[in-house]
């Protein structure tokens, strides 16, 4: 009778303009083999992200996707909505 947590990235997906990364992990707990529950949590990472922390996976996904063409853009949009606010 051993209880066993284990979380995975399940879902990553690439969306807009500056190909946003949507991330879904789920987190799985089983006993013996037999799942008992499961829970899902999403995130958003931007092309400014600090992701050193993220899987591998995820990093090779956003070095492929997040070009310095994308990372700029990202960052002129940012700097649109900044001076829009003030």
């Amino acid at each position: 009778m051993a209880l066993e947590k284990t979380t995975t990235d399940d879902k990553i997906e690439i969306v807009g303009d500056y190909k946003h990364l949507q991330v879904r992990t789920a987190t799985i707990v089983s006993e013996d083999g037999t799942e008992l529950s499961r829970s899902f949590h999403r995130k958003v990472l931007h092309p400014d992200a600090d992701i050193s922390g993220e899987s591998a996976e995820i990093q090779s996904i956003a070095a492929a996707v997040w070009t310095d063409e994308v990372k700029a853009a990202w960052q002129t949009f940012q700097e649109a909505q900044a001076s829009a606010r003030s």
